[in-house]
């Protein structure tokens, strides 16, 4: 209990002092990384987790679950019909062209690995997550536009990778001779869906008659938001589903039924899987990096590393907005900010759990999605708020005329930091 007296020590002094660090570029997920690493086994060695815990997965995956519930049911997709060119772009384009990319550049460099293991570490480094450099999507001086479309991007994409990774997981284990197959892989996305048609559509009708009858409060309703994500995500799981698919289908269908206009009840699963997520963080400084600092250094996957935060995320964003009009810095701007973070934590711990025994091939997809993120925490941490001020300075004194200049509503920012 020492180990989780000391995180919870953590989560005070930050909260104490966590606008100040921002304002520093020194956000939550740096700060408890390094609170992990101390603290791990390559630290102190007082903080009791480790990748087989039951206790570990269950809190990384939860974190996860009410995270994509609270993201896709959030999104205002009825807001951004009159421009869907960039996210939908960047989601319909650029995410699939990252998959492929990353499967072809990971085979390069780790021939060794079959077509099914590297497709895995590209799809498990695809979905972005907008926390990791929040002061870009909060920063008023960076055009609403560009800002919206990030903020779509990350939180649709994890929702959107997640059956590729469940399917491909499965075609891995198959061919380490485990258990499992395609089909049931299918079998359970198919029943997520159905799992979260029902919990999101009920839901949100039962919280709208609900609410118009008098019979809720704000406090009232967020908890029942808690309840319909963990409800998405658990339910899906006690059937044999997928309790991600779920969770994500589960928050974009109770968005639908309630147009938008219920978010309010997500705000306190926005707050606990906030906290959640620093905790994940932790978890990862303390074991993920253990593996990096007692293991031999592998060149391979610090180059596809750097590869996977440039050329394999800035490329496919360049082609997916060929002909939108926007100038060459914001297509590197927006290339640039693809952070990996908490989704990619999750399903790396979710690989790792369900191919132990695949040997050499975990090791790889160990090293490379380590070094993915924890460079990503560190380097888009540190340059969202230097870069986003000095884009949004440069894009403003742009004529009119200017794509990124069009105009667009203020999108709601997903309550991801501390600090903001």
């Amino acid at each position: 209990m020492i180990g989780a007296a000391l995180v919870a020590l953590g989560l005070v002094g930050y909260a104490l002092f966590a606008q100040r660090l921002e304002r520093r570029s020194i956000t939550g997920p740096i700060v408890f990384v390094a609170l992990g690493l101390v603290l791990g086994p390559a630290g102190l060695g007082i903080l009791g987790v480790s990748f087989n815990s039951e206790t570990t997965l269950l809190l990384t995956e939860l974190t996860l679950a009410m995270l994509l519930f609270a993201d896709a049911s959030t999104v205002p997709l009825r807001d951004l019909r009159s421009d869907l060119g960039l996210p939908g772009r960047l989601l319909g384009i650029g995410l699939p062209l990252t998959m492929i990319l990353g499967t072809v550049l990971a085979k390069v460099l780790f021939p060794d690995v079959s077509w099914a293991g590297a497709a895995l570490v590209a799809c498990i480094l695809a979905p972005t997550d907008a926390a990791l450099g929040l002061a870009v999507v909060t920063n008023k001086a960076v055009p609403v536009r560009i800002r919206r479309g990030l903020n779509v991007e990350s939180g649709l994409n994890d929702g959107i990778a997640t059956p590729f990774v469940t399917l491909l997981l499965a075609f891995v284990a198959i061919e380490e001779g485990g258990g499992g197959t395609e089909v049931g892989a299918l079998a359970a996305i198919g029943l997520a869906v159905v799992v979260a048609v029902a919990v999101g559509v009920l839901g949100g009708w039962l919280l709208v008659q609900a609410r118009v009858r008098g019979w809720t409060s704000g406090t009232s309703e967020q908890i029942a938001g808690v309840g319909l994500a963990l409800l998405a995500y658990a339910g899906a799981v006690a059937l044999g589903g997928n309790g991600f698919v779920s969770a994500f289908v589960g928050g974009l269908t109770f968005g639908a039924v309630t147009r938008g206009h219920e978010h309010r009840a997500v705000e306190f699963t926005e707050t606990v899987a906030l906290i959640g997520s620093l905790v994940v963080w932790t978890i990862f400084g303390a074991i993920f990096l253990s593996v990096l600092l007692n293991g031999s250094l592998s060149w391979a996957a610090v180059g596809y590393a750097v590869l996977s935060l440039t050329v394999i995320r800035m490329l496919p964003v360049a082609i997916a907005l060929v002909g939108q009009g926007f100038r060459p810095d914001t297509l590197a701007f927006i290339g640039w900010f693809g952070p990996r973070g908490l989704a990619s934590v999750v399903f790396t711990l979710l690989a790792v759990e369900s191919l132990h025994e695949g040997g050499a091939g975990v090791a790889m997809l160990l090293q490379v999605t380590t070094w993915t993120i924890l460079l990503s925490v560190l380097l888009h941490g540190l340059t969202a708020g230097p870069l986003g001020a000095r884009y949004g300075a440069r894009i403003n004194r742009a004529g009119p005329g200017t794509p990124e200049l069009a105009g667009a509503d203020e999108p709601r920012m997903r309550r991801r930091t501390v600090g903001a």
